[in-house]
């Protein structure tokens, strides 16, 4: 199982700097691929952002949209979040030195939480924090 972070997502749905190595990581992954329903607002938020900043028409936000509810329906299982794991972000948050957002830090919360071994994510903060947890990042 390999949770997947937003932001490989954002990458695969719309033109980013690491968009073809993630795109030919997932056409070549055979493991179940993993996230929470809080990827779905993230991705809505970027998609948004990348609108407002002009690096996206319309159009082609609404395509990497669709394409991104395809995936969801089917290669991306969405896993619900408890109060709990809400509680344990905001554990990992709380620690100064570990330099966690909390929509990353909920990202990590839910990957401990399934016992995720492996991450694929673009965020150098979470991977580092990953890696310290003892997830095995995936090489994108």
């Amino acid at each position: 199982m390999i949770y997947v972070d937003t932001s490989v997502l954002v990458a695969l749905f719309t033109r980013e700097g690491k968009s073809a190595a993630v795109s030919a990581w997932y056409a070549s992954s055979s493991e179940e691929l993993v996230s929470t329903v809080w990827c779905v607002t993230e991705f809505a938020s970027a998609l948004g952002i990348k609108r407002r900043t002009g690096q996206l028409d319309d159009a082609q936000a609404q395509e990497a949209w669709r394409r991104f509810e395809r995936l969801c329906a089917g290669d991306l299982r969405l896993l619900p979040l408890q109060p709990p794991t809400f509680h344990h972000a905001a554990a990992l948050t709380l620690d100064a030195a570990s330099g966690l957002r909390s929509g990353d830090a909920l990202h990590l919360a839910a990957a401990l939480e399934m016992g995720a071994r492996h991450m694929a994510t673009l965020d150098d903060v979470l991977a580092r924090n990953a890696v310290k947890s003892n997830v095995d990042l995936v090489a994108l």
